[in-house]
C-alpha cells in the first residue's frame, strides 16, 4: 500500500493577506453573508453616530435602479487631509485600512464618545466586498470625492470650492456590493426599514428618509416620542392586549462622579417596559444605536435590575405567598421592552455585533433600572400589587410544572453522590451542573456558583478512558458511577432509546484548566458522552465552558475608570494590549496574570468569568459535518488503544495546524 508523500511545510508555505484581502479570502468572519445588509448597515451606522454626537439632522439611504445603495447625512464630513503618518487622505485610509477608524479614541477630546465602532474594520469590509464604491465628502467650504473598485482606489481624491448648490458638511457613501460574496445580492426590505425606523426612535428629532428609485416610492421617519411611541407601534401591530400597567420608561446617565460608583461620564441607558397578559413578548435593544438581535449583557442588567426592584417591593409589602420563590423569568416571562444604552468602550461577539460581552454593561443597567423602578413602584402602589399579582402567577405555573416533572422521576431515584453539591431549583430546563476538574477548584465554584439552579460534581485525576469500556463494566469506576447518578440518566448506545425523564440538568458542563491537561480532559469526557450517552450530545445538554487563561488588570485611561479584563488564549491577550495601547496606555502601565489552573481564581473571578450566565463563554457540544460513520472512525483512531500508529500519522500530518497559547 502506497502511503501519501506529506505536503511540504517551509518558509514558502506562510502566506501575509494585506490590505483587504483577508476579507475577500474569508467574509464570514467580518460580516454576515446571507445578503449585504450588514454591510450597508456598517455605512449606516457612520452616519447615525454623527447624529448621536449632535452633528447632524437628516439621514437619507437610496436604492437605486442599478442595485446599488447610497448613503447620504449631513454630519461633519469625513477629514480629507493627509494623516500625519500614513501621508495618504483620511478618507481614503478608512476605506481601506482594517484597523483604522476615528473612535478608537474614547477620551476626551475624541470625535466619538459613544458609538459601535470598536475594531476599525466597518467600512473597510464594505468596501473590500463591494464592485465599486464612490465617496463625497462636504467639508470647509470644499467638495471632495473619490472611487473605488474591489477595494482599490480608481479615482483619486479629487477637490474643489463648493457652490451655492452644495451642502455645507456631510457625506454621501454609494455602494455596488458585489454579489458573489453573499447567498443573495438582494436587500432584505423588511429588515431594511426596521433597522431605519429604529434608527429614527434611537436618535429623536433626526429625519431618517428611504428612497426606491425604481418605483419611486419613498418612506420618512421621525420620532418625537422616541422609545415609547417606537414600543406602541410595534404592540398594536402584534395584536397584544392591554398593559397591565403603564409602561415603565425611563433613561439615566452617569455624571462620572464618585457617586456613580465608577462608570464614565455619559454611559447609561434609555428603556420603555411594558408587561401584557398575552402576545408574543417585543424585545428589542441597541448598544450605541447599533441593533444587537442576540441580547447581550445589557439585556441581562435590565432583567437584573427589574427582578430585584420587583422582589424587593413584593417583599416590603408581604406579597408573596408562602412556599413561592421569585425567580427572574417570573418578572420578565410577559414584559417587553426597548433597551437603549450608551457604553463607553463597547466589547461585542464578533465583528457583526450582534451579542454585547461587555461585563460592566450588566451593573451599569441594573443599577439605574432597580433604582428606577424601585422609586416608580412606591410611588404607584397600586400599580406594583397589580404588577406583584403576575409576577407571582408566572411563578406559580412555573412551580406547578416543575413538581410534575418531579413526580414523574421521583420513583427510583439512586442515592446522590456524596461529593455533589446540589442546587435547589427543581426546574430540569434551568438547573445546570458543572463536572469540574480537581476538588481545590471545586471548592471555588461551590462559594462562587448560584446556589439556586447551578450544581458542582468535583472530578479526582483523570477519567477513565471509556471508548473501549463494556457498558455493564462503567459503574466500576467511581467518577463514571457519580456522574451517570448525578445527571440522572443511564449509558445506552446511539441507536438506544434511552429513558431521560430522571434528567435533572438541562445543561452538563465541562469545566476544566484551559491548558493541556484540561484539555485532555475535556476530550475523556467528550469520549464518555459521545459513547455510552450519546442522546445527550444529540439533544444538546453538553457544553464545555472556556475560562480565561489571562487576567490583565488596565489604569484608567481617559474617560474609561481602572478594569480587570480577561482573555481566553493567547490571541484575545495580544488583541488587548493592542486596545490599551491606542487608548494611549503606557507599556508598563498594565499587569498580566496567567491562570495556572482553576483553582487558582477566587469565587468572585470563576463566577464572573466562568459561572455566570450573562459573561461566561460556553460553548454546546454538537455533532460537526461528518458522517455518523466517518465521525466514530475518528474518534476510534483518536481514542482506540491499538490505533497509536494511526494518530501518531495523523499528529506528523496535522501538528502544523496546532495554534499554541501563550
Amino acid at each position: 500500500m502506497a502511503t501519501r508523500k506529506p505536503a511540504q511545510y517551509s518558509e514558502s508555505s506562510i502566506q501575509v493577506l494585506k490590505g483587504l484581502e483577508p476579507v475577500r479570502q474569508r467574509p464570514g468572519m467580518y460580516t454576515r453573508t446571507d445578503n449585504p445588509l450588514h454591510v450597508i448597515q456598517e455605512v449606516l451606522d457612520n452616519a447615525a453616530d454623527e447624529a448621536l454626537g449632535g452633528f447632524g439632522k437628516q439621514i437619507m439611504v437610496t436604492l437605486h435602479t442599478d442595485s446599488s445603495v447610497s448613503i447620504e447625512d449631513d454630519g461633519r464630513g469625513i477629514p480629507i487631509g493627509i494623516h500625519p503618518t500614513e501621508k495618504l487622505p483620511v478618507v481614503e485610509i478608512v476605506f481601506t485600512q482594517l484597523h483604522a477608524g476615528g473612535k478608537f479614541e474614547k477620551g476626551s477630546g475624541g470625535a466619538y464618545a459613544f458609538s459601535g465602532g470598536l475594531h476599525g474594520v466597518g467600512v473597510s469590509v464594505t468596501n473590500a466586498l463591494s464592485k465599486r464604491l464612490e465617496v463625497t465628502v462636504w467639508r470647509d467650504q470644499q467638495v471632495s470625492s473619490l472611487a473605488f473598485a474591489n477595494g482599490n482606489v480608481i479615482e483619486k481624491l479629487k477637490t474643489k470650492a463648493s457652490s451655492k448648490a452644495d451642502k455645507n458638511h456631510g457625506t454621501c457613501v454609494r455602494v455596488w456590493p458585489d454579489a458573489k460574496y453573499f447567498d443573495s445580492g438582494l436587500i432584505p426590505m423588511v429588515d431594511l426599514t426596521r433597522l431605519l425606523r429604529s434608527k429614527a426612535v434611537l436618535l429623536p428629532g433626526v429625519k431618517v428618509t428611504l428612497i426606491q428609485e425604481k418605483s419611486g416610492e419613498s418612506q420618512t421617519w421621525q420620532y418625537t416620542q422616541g422609545l415609547r411611541g417606537y414600543l406602541n407601534e410595534a404592540m398594536a401591530q402584534g395584536g397584544h392586549s392591554a398593559e397591565v400597567i403603564p409602561p415603565f420608561e425611563g433613561e439615566q446617565y452617569s455624571t462620572g462622579e464618585g457617586a456613580d460608583d465608577n462608570f464614565a461620564e455619559g454611559e447609561g441607558a434609555a428603556w420603555i417596559v411594558a408587561w401584557t397578559e398575552d402576545g408574543p413578548p417585543i424585545r428589542e435593544s441597541y448598544v450605541n444605536l447599533i441593533p444587537t438581535p442576540a441580547g447581550g449583557t445589557h439585556e441581562s442588567g435590565l432583567r437584573e435590575g427589574l427582578f430585584n426592584a420587583v422582589k424587593g417591593f413584593i417583599e416590603m409589602h408581604s406579597l408573596q405567598p408562602k412556599g413561592v420563590k421569585l425567580m427572574p423569568e417570573d418578572v420578565f416571562a410577559r414584559a417587553s421592552f426597548i433597551l437603549s444604552a450608551k457604553v463607553l468602550d463597547p466589547q461585542f461577539q464578533g465583528q457583526i455585533k450582534e451579542r454585547l460581552n461587555s461585563r460592566d454593561a450588566v451593573r451599569l443597567v441594573s443599577v439605574y433600572a432597580k433604582s428606577a423602578l424601585e422609586l416608580w413602584l412606591n410611588q404607584h402602589v397600586d400599580y406594583g400589587r397589580t404588577l406583584a399579582e403576575l409576577v407571582i402567577k408566572q411563578a406559580q405555573a412555573r412551580t406547578r410544572a416543575g413538581q410534575k416533572v418531579e413526580k414523574k422521576k421521583s420513583s427510583g431515584v439512586a442515592i446522590l453522590p456524596g461529593k455533589l453539591t446540589d442546587c435547589e431549583s427543581e426546574d430540569t430546563a434551568l438547573n445546570e451542573i458543572f463536572l469540574v476538574e480537581g476538588d481545590s477548584a471545586g471548592g471555588s465554584a461551590k462559594m462562587g456558583r448560584n446556589k439556586e439552579y447551578q450544581a458542582i460534581l468535583p472530578l479526582r485525576g483523570k477519567v477513565l478512558n471509556t471508548w473501549e469500556a463494556e457498558r455493564d463494566r462503567l459503574f466500576a469506576n467511581n467518577e463514571i458511577h457519580d456522574i451517570a447518578v448525578a445527571i440522572g440518566v443511564d449509558p445506552h448506545g446511539a441507536n438506544d432509546e434511552p429513558d431521560l425523564s430522571n434528567l435533572r440538568y438541562g445543561k452538563i458542563c465541562i469545566l476544566s484548566d484551559a491548558d493541556v491537561d484540561g484539555a485532555h480532559i475535556q476530550v475523556l469526557l467528550l469520549t464518555l458522552f459521545y459513547k455510552h450517552f450519546p442522546r445527550l450530545i444529540d439533544l444538546g445538554h453538553i457544553y464545555i465552558a472556556r475560562p480565561p487563561l489571562f487576567r490583565v488588570d488596565a489604569p484608567a485611561r481617559g474617560k474609561k475608570p481602572a478594569q480587570k479584563m480577561y482573555a481566553l488564549d493567547g490571541s484575545e491577550l495580544i488583541a488587548i494590549e493592542d486596545k490599551l495601547r491606542k487608548d494611549g496606555v503606557r507599556e508598563a502601565a498594565w499587569q498580566i496574570s496567567r491562570f495556572k489552573g482553576l483553582g487558582e481564581m477566587s469565587a468572585e473571578q470563576l463566577w464572573d468569568t466562568t459561572l455566570n450566565p450573562d459573561t461566561r463563554r460556553l460553548l454546546p457540544v454538537l455533532l460537526g459535518e461528518l458522517s455518523e460513520l466517518d465521525t466514530f472512525k475518528t474518534m476510534d483512531m483518536l481514542m482506540g488503544k491499538a490505533e497509536s500508529g494511526a494518530r501518531r500519522d495523523w499528529l506528523e500530518e496535522r501538528g502544523n495546524e496546532v495554534e499554541a497559547d501563550i
